[in-house]
Formats: C-alpha cells, structure tokens, sequence
C-alpha cells in the first residue's frame, strides 16, 4: 500500500538524550478526562513549559476554554498539533485511535514518539494504522496522576527503542511512579492499577461510614479514614515490607484488630477485591477484541 505525504508543516524533532524533559514538545490528542489530568499534571509538575504544551478536543468552544484554562494551545486540528510534537499523546476511546492515528499519518516520521492511554489497544493496531515505522508506547496510568501520585504500566511496541523508553518513563515519572511491564500484561495493569483507585474510595468511603456508625462525626471518619489508607499504603511503598508482614504488625494477640479482620474474611473482602480486579481485567480484554 502506497501512501503520498501531503506538505504540512513539519517541526524538526528533538529526541533528548536524557532524561531532560525541557526542550520536549508534547502533545495529547483528545484532551479528556485522562488526557486533561496528565496535562494539568504536567503543567503543575513544571517540567514542560506551557510553550512546548499541545492538545486538541472536537469543538473550537470547548478548545478555547481549555485554551484559557490551561494557558496552552489547544486546538481541533489534529494534524496540525501532532506535527509541532516531538512526542504525541493519544487519549481518545479505544474505538477512535485507529482512524485517529490514520488521520495524522501526513504529521508522522520514525523519529517522532507514539504514545497512547488507550484501554486495550494494542501496540501492533496502533503501528499498523501509523503505516511508517513509527515508535508506539503502549500506557496505562490512573487518575492520582493529577496530583503526582499515580503509577503507570508502560510497554514497548516494535520499534521502540530504548531511548523511546526512558523518554516515556520520564514523562510518565513527572506524575507518579511507573513500571515497565510486557504487553500480555497490559489488560492486568488497567484491571489492577486504573481500575484500582475506584475500588479504594469504596473501601475509604466505608472505612468513613463506619466511623460515623460508631459515633464519629462526618468530617473527622473522613479524614481518619483517608489518612490511614494514605498511610499504609506510605508503609507499604517505603519499608518494602510484604503487606501481611505489616497486617501482622499492627495485629496484637487477643485485641481490637483480630476481630475486625475476622468480619471481613467472613464477608468475603479478600475475594471480592480480587474478583473484581480479575473482572476489569477481563473487561478490558473485552475491549481489545472489540
């Protein structure tokens, strides 16, 4: 299949050499829910300078509020944002990205950086509607990245190569932690990490119910609950120490916590949270098959 470029403007590409993000020119397409928090998140972290920040949306209304909001440019035209980039974000819904992609094909050259947060795409769809041979970074990060506080699953498509990767796991770092994970793994990060913190405020909105249960005021079950779930998973993140090894820690012999731990085995909690990170896991295969 033959495919003519169009004349388009065409920016020269600057790959960093290291992990200075400075002279980056970023892009993110389709600037939704997650693609409105990794550029807020990128504004706030200030690493990119608003100058070097793209993105566009479907209507010019909704991009000029943006454009205000944000103080960056954002804009309907697809093509013409993606060929200022250096790396190009995609953060439109999984059934869009192919014919996204195949639209700004004029704007694509090897040296330039895919990376899409797409549910259940797949890194080879991604390179085959791109036609060149362009480097595809396949995401996943989750919604604390806001405030600097997510983690994301990043993998590699073909031609990635392994400055493609250190570039996205520094831009990916500015707003949380990440990891690096092989593809078959993907749909076990977005049931695990991005469905994740919807499965938390269940358990913080809870833990907060309860207190009020047990004559707390609303306020202070709130916060008690939220700190201590902040807190334990602080513990967890910084000793490295195995979960149960701190369960066991906090669980005197013939006190308080051994009984609350005997309500929720016999609810079920342990299974019920694994059964629904396996269930938004196997969603998201769903997803990949169409």
């Amino acid at each position: 299949m033959s495919f003519r470029r169009p004349a388009i403007p065409l920016y020269p590409v600057r790959m960093p050499e290291s992990n200075d993000l400075s002279t980056l020119r970023v892009a993110v397409l389709g600037a939704g829910k997650m693609g409105g928090i990794l550029l807020q998140a990128f504004l706030k972290q200030q690493f990119l300078s608003p100058d070097r920040l793209f993105a566009t949306v479907a209507h010019a209304e909704r991009a000029a509020a943006l454009s205000s909001q944000w103080g960056i440019e954002v804009s309907t035209d697809n093509v013409a944002i993606a060929g200022k980039a250096d790396v190009i974000l995609l953060g439109v819904k999984p059934f869009q990205v192919p014919a996204l992609v195949e639209s700004i094909r004029p704007a694509l050259t090897p040296e330039k950086l895919l990376i899409s947060f797409a549910a259940s795409v797949r890194t080879e769809a991604i390179e085959r509607a791109a036609i060149e041979e362009v480097p595809v970074v396949r995401a996943m990060p989750n919604t604390p990245s806001m405030l600097g506080a997510g983690i994301s699953g990043l993998c590699r498509g073909r031609f990635v190569e392994p400055r493609h990767m250190e570039l996205a796991e520094s831009l990916f770092s500015a707003v949380g932690r990440t990891v690096v994970v092989d593809e078959k793994h993907m749909d076990a990060v977005t049931g695990l990490s991005a469905s994740g913190p919807a499965f938390i405020y269940i358990i913080l909105e809870s833990l907060a119910e309860a207190g009020v249960k047990v004559g707390l005021p609303r306020d202070i079950a709130t916060l008690l609950a939220a700190q201590t779930t902040f807190g334990a998973a602080k513990m967890v993140l910084e000793t490295g120490y195995h979960p149960a090894l701190l369960k066991d820690a906090v669980t005197t012999p013939a006190g308080c916590t051994i009984d609350g731990i005997l309500e929720l085995e016999e609810g079920g909690l342990r299974v019920t949270l694994i059964k629904a990170v396996m269930r938004a896991s196997e969603r998201a295969k769903e997803l990949a098959a169409g």
